[in-house]
């Protein structure tokens, strides 16, 4: 082993192009061969590797790197796929990916035979694109790692014909490419990082939404997700990136017929999330979701009841001195709707309904503040039918909303003054 390491130093330590220097090199190289052949033959598995190793990353050989790479793979992935997280694992999976990359760099430069070229290559990389990608599957708790597997797997199919299996491999490495990047960029802790993760994935992006164009032409892909995927991926990249393109992006979205619910509020999610900040665009997104929810012919109410909490909450935040977002006479539309199906379903989740009830007391009482007295009997009125559908909490409110609601109807019949003080705002939780 120490004979394998003295020839690595050696083959690393020639950088001069003297003739002689370059002959040592060619014997070095060749000796690095025969070791590993000789450790294999008598079964010295680390020195074989060690050998292996360095001949891959050494050798000025095509053929010979290939073998090499090839030789290496064949005696570490078995035994990767057997050992535990740990940093030896890790160990091993960098130098099977520097191994890796040195093929692909090779694969790339034209052979000799130039009739021979293109079967040949494309047949060398179907091997290495397949053992990428299962070396990518391994490092599944190291994504920075399987990322580079991925994206190694990726390079390699594109010196492959582009039939269908290899548009559909393209186009899942690039996915779990962005995946990557993506949730890089989320943890980003600085401003510079977190711009290059984004922008990396946004490329990545776009190279697949080619690839799924081409595909969407060669047959019938109504049950891949990969169109959903790219739109909620390509919105958070410029949303996260300020892209001031993102109201035009968004335009044919709307009118897409085979949105799901769950991708409007995706959307609605990632429109709020820092460093995003599109209220109106998750307000849209939250009204679009929720109109699909009502037109399924068996509606979940608890899935239409999250849905509900948060359009309201963000056309009404807690503490809001105004509406600003929306109308008031919208938002009370939304409150009518979720009363209707409470009143239809005994399934509506009784925490919603309580939710919404103080919801509605509270905008009452900010009306009042506003000295807007007929709008503030409204709200407080209707916080009060949400009341009637209370169980197991409307002991806890009944007597004292009721008490607060009497006294503000005869104050506006009598034009006394102020009947809500502090003690007039119910606390939530959202």
């Amino acid at each position: 082993l120490q004979a394998i390491i003295t020839l690595e130093y050696v083959l690393t330590d020639e950088e001069s192009e003297d003739n002689d220097v370059i002959a040592e090199r060619g014997s070095s190289i060749m000796l690095l061969s025969l070791a590993a052949q000789f450790a294999l033959e008598n079964g010295q598995q680390i020195v074989a590797e060690k050998a292996l190793e360095y001949l891959a990353q050494r050798s000025e050989d095509q053929e010979q790197v290939l073998t090499a790479t090839k030789c290496l793979i064949h005696l570490v992935f078995p035994k990767i796929a057997e050992m535990p997280e740990s940093e030896d694992k890790m160990k091993e999976m960098d130098r099977l990916l520097t191994c890796l990359n040195r093929a692909f760099v090779k694969l790339s430069q034209p052979y000799g035979e130039e009739a021979f070229s293109l079967e040949s290559r494309a047949n060398e990389a179907q091997w290495f694109r397949k053992m990428a990608w299962n070396l990518a599957v391994q490092s599944d708790k190291d994504p920075v790692i399987m990322r580079e597997f991925f994206i190694l797997s990726y390079k390699m199919s594109q010196l492959c014909p582009s039939d269908k299996v290899i548009l559909i491999a393209r186009k899942t490495c690039l996915l779990m490419a962005v995946a990557v990047d993506l949730e890089q960029g989320r943890k980003a802790p600085t401003t510079f990082e977190q711009t290059m993760f984004l922008s990396r994935a946004l490329e990545e992006i776009h190279k697949c939404n080619e690839i799924w164009n081409l595909l969407k032409q060669a047959g019938d892909f109504s049950n891949d997700s990969c169109e959903k995927l790219l739109l909620l991926y390509e919105f958070e990249v410029r949303a996260k990136l300020n892209d001031p393109s993102l109201e035009s992006f968004l335009e044919p979205v709307w009118e897409l017929p085979h949105l799901e619910c769950k991708t409007f509020e995706t959307i609605a999610i990632i429109a709020m999330e820092t460093p995003a900040h599109y209220p109106s665009i998750a307000l849209k997104a939250l009204k679009k979701a929720l109109l699909l929810y009502k037109k399924e012919e068996s509606i979940d109410i608890s899935q239409y009841s999250k849905c509900m909490h948060n359009l309201i909450n963000l056309s009404v935040p807690d503490g809001a001195s105004s509406i600003e977002l929306c109308p008031l006479e919208e938002v009370w539309g939304f409150f009518e709707d979720a009363l209707s199906h409470i009143i239809r379903t005994k399934d509506y989740p009784e925490m919603e309904i309580l939710w919404l009830m103080i919801k509605s007391w509270n905008t009452g009482v900010l009306m009042f503040s506003k000295s807007k007295y007929v709008s503030a009997e409204k709200w407080c009125g209707l916080a009060l039918r949400f009341l009637d559908h209370l169980t197991s909490f409307k002991g806890s409110y009944e007597t004292q909303m009721n008490m607060l609601y009497s006294q503000l109807v005869e104050a506006l019949n009598s034009n006394k003054g102020p009947v809500f003080h502090e003690h007039g705002y119910w606390s939530k939780t959202d």
